[in-house]
């Protein structure tokens, strides 16, 4: 009887240690899955030899702040031609197109107009009516120096021959408004056609007109643009004005052709803020380029004031979601993926915002793309 109850006894003893036994591998495979971090990657001796993990702690170096701002291409007003008759006319040709280059002095369109006709006709009568008071004017100038004729007579003669001289002196200077030199004008030559030239060298912007069109005093025929001061004129907030001062450099860029850089300088920073709390910074291109017309869009990168920061080597920083992260090492083969707040980069160098979080830690330099793809593929291979 006593051996059967030490049975029982035993039978149960047995029976709690497999409990026990079970209930420890559930509690070691809870343990272990709660212990699973997904930021962190251990390298095996192997893997490491395939592919080397180089560390290193945040270095102190010079490195230049950079303002990203935008703007458009401009030329100063003076730069900027619009070309018209001073008294309109009909278009009887001109062979311009938006783009084409011209020279100063090149003629651009051919006006007619009947007033030029009448303007030649009014010079001709008075240089004739001139000529005849200034024989009218000596006759009698003759006549009263031996006493033939009084002095009013003479004095009235002076008079009129003044007037003629005015008239015809006015009626020059309205030729020479329509490019019509007065010097030429014969009762040969009447001409009812007058040249349109161009007064800078540059290239046509606009065309607002075509043959046949009759266009007034106040039309603009067209626009020309002279490219020697094509300038970028940016928009700068307010707060950021005290980073930026002329002799500053810069890199311009547009959406359409980011890959191309144009270099420049600040050269004048307005003194007015507007009312959305904008300013104009102008700045000159070293080289000028012909895409560079005015009002295209560009982006610019400006190099402020250099100045002491924490920094990593670029391929220390890797992407991920969007993110940007560092590997820290934790312990040998073993590396965390933790979030950086990065800055301006400069000569393979990054700035590290929150460098409080790395201070003397040390951080993967090379192979770091290699470490997250590690930790990618065991995230994978888990699921």
């Amino acid at each position: 009887m006593k051996t059967k109850v030490l049975n029982n006894r035993s039978l149960a003893l047995v029976f709690l240690g497999m409990l026990a036994a079970c209930g420890g591998k559930e509690e070691k495979t809870q343990s272990v899955v709660a212990l699973k971090d997904e930021y962190s990657v251990t390298l095996t001796a192997a893997q490491l030899r395939n592919a080397p993990v180089e560390t290193r702690q945040l270095a102190t170096q010079q490195i230049a702040a950079v303002l990203k701002l935008n703007g458009k291409i401009d030329v100063p007003p003076q730069n900027m031609i619009s070309v018209s008759t001073p008294l309109g006319g009909y278009l009887k040709s001109s062979r311009l197109l938006p783009g084409m280059q011209v020279t100063k002095g090149q003629v651009i369109a051919i006006i007619e107009n009947p007033q030029f006709i009448q303007l030649q006709q009014a010079y001709l009568e008075a240089k004739s009516k001139l000529h005849f008071a200034s024989l009218d004017y000596n006759r009698q100038k003759l006549l009263n120096q031996s006493q033939a004729s009084s002095d009013k007579i003479m004095q009235q003669a002076q008079s009129e021959m003044n007037s003629q001289q005015i008239l015809m002196n006015a009626v020059a200077q309205q030729l020479r408004l329509v490019n019509i030199a007065p010097a030429s004008v014969t009762p040969e030559n009447i001409r009812r056609s007058i040249p349109v030239f161009s007064s800078i060298n540059g290239y046509v912007s606009k065309v607002n007109v075509n043959i046949g069109k009759y266009v007034n005093s106040s039309d603009i025929l067209f626009e020309l643009v002279n490219p020697d001061d094509v300038h970028l004129n940016l928009k700068v907030y307010e707060k950021d004005l005290k980073q930026l001062k002329p002799g500053l450099r810069l890199v311009a860029y547009t959406n359409a052709n980011p890959g191309k850089k144009y270099e420049g300088v600040i050269h004048l920073i307005s003194k007015d803020v507007d009312a959305s709390g904008l300013t104009e910074v102008h700045c000159h291109f070293e080289k000028y380029d012909r895409d560079l017309i005015p009002g295209v869009y560009m982006n610019a990168e400006i190099q402020t004031e250099t100045a002491l920061t924490q920094v990593l080597p670029e391929e220390s920083v890797v992407d991920f979601e969007g993110k940007t992260y560092v590997f820290i090492e934790e312990k040998s083969q073993t590396y965390r993926l933790t979030p950086v707040t990065t800055g301006t980069l400069e000569k393979g160098f990054v700035q590290v915002l929150n460098n409080q979080v790395f201070a003397g830690k040390n951080i993967v330099t090379k192979n770091a793309y290699t470490l997250l793809m590690k930790l990618k593929n065991t995230e994978s291979a888990d699921e």
